[in-house]
C-alpha cells in the first residue's frame, strides 16, 4: 500500500506510530484517550455501541425515524386497532400502545423537556399525517426527524420492542410464591431476643 505519512508520536508514557494520508485503507485504527479509566470505559462502551448501530444500518439498509417518531407512529395505530378487536384484548393493545410510548416521554425528560406538552405536540402531528415528528432534544421541540437525520436501524427499533416484550411476558407468567416456614425445634426461648430460623422452599 501506499501512505503520505508515518510518523512516531508520544502520547504521556507510550510512543504511537500513526500511519496517515493512505491510499484506499481497508482498515483504520481509532484511538481514544481518558482521564480516567472510568472515562475511558464509557468511552469505549459508547463507540462500540456507535459502531454497531451503524453497522446494523449498512447490512440491513433500513432506517426509521429517530426521536421517539417510530414509537409514536407504532403507538396511533395500535390506538386505532384497538376498538376492532374489543374485549379484553382491546385493554391489553391499548395498555401495550402506552408502554411503548414511554420511549418518546423518557427522551423528553431526559432532554429536560416537559414530558406531556411534547407528547401533546407530537402526537398532535402525526394525527396530521407527519409520520417523521420527533423530539428534537437540541432545539427543544418536535420536528421532522428525517430532515435532521436523526434515524435508528430498523433492526434496533424491532429488538427493543421485541426484548421488552419478552421480558413483560416472563414477568406475568410467574405465579409460584416463595414462602417460608419456621424450622421445627428452633423456636427462640421467651423472652430471648433472638430470631427465628426460617426454612425457604
Amino acid at each position: 500500500g501506499q501512505a503520505g505519512l508515518v510518523e512516531e508520536r508520544k502520547y504521556g508514557e507510550d510512543k504511537l506510530t500513526f500511519i496517515t494520508d493512505c491510499k484506499n485503507p481497508k482498515a483504520v485504527s481509532i484511538l481514544l484517550r481518558g482521564g480516567t479509566e472510568h472515562v475511558f470505559d464509557e468511552l469505549e462502551r459508547a463507540l462500540h455501541d456507535a459502531l454497531s448501530v451503524v453497522k446494523a444500518a449498512l447490512e440491513d439498509g433500513k432506517v426509521i425515524a429517530g426521536g421517539g417518531a417510530a414509537a409514536t407512529e407504532i403507538a396511533m395505530a395500535l390506538r386505532d386497532y384497538a376498538p376492532t378487536v374489543g374485549g379484553r384484548e382491546q385493554m391489553a393493545i391499548e395498555a401495550f400502545a402506552d408502554a411503548i410510548e414511554v420511549i418518546p416521554k423518557t427522551l423528553a425528560e431526559n432532554a429536560g423537556l416537559d414530558p406531556i406538552d411534547m407528547m401533546l405536540e407530537i402526537r398532535s402531528a402525526h394525527k396530521k399525517g407527519d409520520k417523521y415528528a420527533g423530539i428534537n432534544v437540541l432545539e427543544g421541540k418536535v420536528d421532522d426527524m428525517m430532515k435532521n437525520n436523526v434515524i435508528e436501524p430498523l433492526r434496533l427499533g424491532i429488538q427493543e420492542i421485541q426484548s421488552a416484550s419478552e421480558a413483560a411476558t416472563m414477568i406475568l407468567r410467574i405465579d409460584d410464591v416463595i414462602a417460608a416456614k419456621q424450622s421445627k425445634g428452633t423456636e427462640s426461648p421467651k423472652g430471648s431476643s433472638g430470631t427465628s430460623n426460617f426454612d425457604e422452599y
